[in-house]
Formats: C-alpha cells, sequence, structure tokens
C-alpha cells in the first residue's frame, strides 16, 4: 500500500480532488487526501497525503500559506477573479505609491467577507450554491491575518503581481477585490500561485506528468515524518514503551526529554507518532504506525 506525502504542483483548470481522483487511479490507494483547497485557476503547492498519511491532514490544514497574485485594476466581477462574469469596467488611474499605501490597511489581523462564490455554509447551503441561483446573502465577516502584502512588480499599466501570506481561511481574490474597492477603481485577481503550504514550498513539488511517467511513482512518496521536520526527534529504546504507545497508553519516560511536541520512533527507527511529553509523561497525539 502506498503511504507518504506528494507535494503536488497543481495545474491550473484541476480541481484539488481532481488532482487527488488522479493520484487514486495510479497509486490504486482509497485513502488520498490534500490539506488546503486550491480553486480551478490556482496553480502551485498542493500537499497531498496517501495512505496512513492521510492522518496528518487535521494537523497541517490550519498552517499559514503563501501565494503571488495578480490584480487586474478596473474591472470588478462576480466571483472576484477575472472567470467571473464582469459586471463593471471603471477606469484606472492609479500609481504606485497609491497603491503601496492602499495595501497598508489590508496588512496584519483584518476582517473579511467570504464572496459568494465560495464553500461557507448557510443554513445547510454552500454560498455558490445560491450564487449560481442568482441570490446572495448576508455574510458575516471573518477575522484573518495578512502577515505579508507586497508589490513584486507591475506587469502592465493596470495589472501587477502580489506577494500574499496570510493564515488559512484567507480568500485572495477577496483581498485584491478588496483593494480595489479602496483604490475607487475596482479590482479582480488574474492570475494565483500558492508557493508555500503545510511547510511546503514550490521546489519541492512534482507534476502529475512526472509522476506518470515515473518508472517506480512510489519512489517519488515522501515520508509522513517530513510534515514534522522541524519537532524534535524522540527515540524509544524500550520495546515495552514501544508496545504501550502501539496500544495508545501513555508511556512513563526514565528521564524527561522536555516538554513539547516530538517525533516519536521506534527502537529499528520507524516513525510511530507526533507525540506531546510533559515532564516524564509521553503521550500520542496523533500515530502513523501501520496498525
Amino acid at each position: 500500500m502506498a503511504n507518504g506525502v506528494l507535494i503536488i504542483h497543481k495545474p491550473a483548470g484541476w480541481t484539488s480532488m481532481d488532482v487527488c481522483a488522479k493520484l487514486r487511479g495510479i497509486y490504486h490507494e482509497k485513502r488520498v487526501g490534500h490539506a488546503g483547497t486550491l480553486d480551478p485557476m490556482a496553480t502551485g503547492v498542493l500537499p497531498v497525503f496517501l495512505g496512513r498519511a492521510t492522518r496528518a491532514i487535521s494537523l497541517l490544514e490550519d498552517s499559514d500559506k503563501e501565494y503571488i497574485a495578480g490584480l487586474q485594476l478596473g474591472v470588478i466581477t462576480d466571483t472576484q477573479d477575472t472567470t467571473g462574469t464582469e459586471l463593471e469596467r471603471r477606469p484606472v488611474e492609479v500609481t504606485p505609491a497609491q497603491l503601496e499605501a492602499a495595501l497598508a490597511p489590508f496588512r496584519g489581523e483584518i476582517l473579511q467577507v467570504p464572496p459568494m462564490y465560495s464553500a461557507v455554509k448557510r443554513q445547510g447551503k454552500k454560498l455558490y450554491e445560491l450564487a449560481r441561483r442568482g441570490l446572495e446573502v448576508e455574510r458575516a465577516p471573518r477575522p484573518v491575518t495578512i502577515h505579508a502584502l507586497e508589490v513584486l512588480e507591475w506587469t502592465g499599466a493596470e495589472t501587477c503581481l502580489l506577494r500574499v501570506a496570510c493564515s488559512k481561511g484567507t480568500y485572495v481574490r477577496t483581498l485584491c477585490h478588496d483593494i480595489g474597492s479602496a483604490l475607487g477603481c475596482g479590482g479582480a485577481m488574474c492570475s494565483l500561485e500558492r508557493t508555500r503550504a503545510a511547510g511546503f514550498t514550490l521546489e519541492q513539488t512534482v507534476t502529475l506528468e512526472q509522476i506518470q511517467g515515473a518508472p517506480n511513482p512510489e519512489a517519488l512518496l515522501m515520508p509522513v515524518d517530513s510534515c514534522f521536520a522541524g519537532l524534535p526527534m524522540l527515540l524509544l529504546t524500550s520495546p515495552q514503551a514501544e508496545k504501550k504507545i502501539r496500544s495508545g497508553a501513555a508511556v512513563t519516560l526514565p528521564i524527561p526529554p522536555g516538554d513539547g511536541l516530538y517525533r516519536l520512533y521506534g527502537e529499528d527507527k520507524t516513525f510511530l507518532a507526533l507525540s506531546r511529553a510533559e515532564g516524564t509523561s509521553l503521550t500520542t497525539i496523533k500515530s502513523f504506525f501501520e496498525v
């Protein structure tokens, strides 16, 4: 069975679930999931988890993300990006200095109203389902954090690229729309590439074509403990302790390693679990060994 992580460079035109379905067929593994949905027009980093590694998704989907977004000034659409229906065009007379000034209020903790074309639910219905029926409902603003927001370059008289580092739940197309509103000319997202998610970057991605063409696709899988590479490693040297961990019980350690989270390994260096140490007590947060 396939177990591990693939950092896919998602192509434009594919949904995140399309990618998972394709990998399900290649690896003959039913357990396939991703951390962080990308819209069909978006490209870039899509972490995909196979087999037992899918247990890591709930621990990673809340991670911060980073994007390079194209902002088209002077246009307003129903989806807040250029794939939608154009609602209005306005003249653009925006200088680089004015754009820089307009970005300032969007940095840090802000409130963002989810777009109608989103999977946010209202009374059991997804907003995009209502939007497709021509309905618009009031949406409560949600707190999100914009860690970084900067202009990378102007790509035309009315278009530029923005670097956006943000918290989970941030709609970058809504950010583009809101920046355009603040400038008075309107704006829409015209491109989106995710450059970081779940701690992984573009440099670590592989394409679907590379996987399909590989003589041994399993060799491209990264081990699930790579998701927690920033945490210290803890090696169990007692078979009895490993047996307890495998049965879900807490373990008492002879020497306290220091409070915090650890990557826990068995005597043979098999990755067992993500664990928390408190004093001499070691408890499992999520196990990853095959049962």
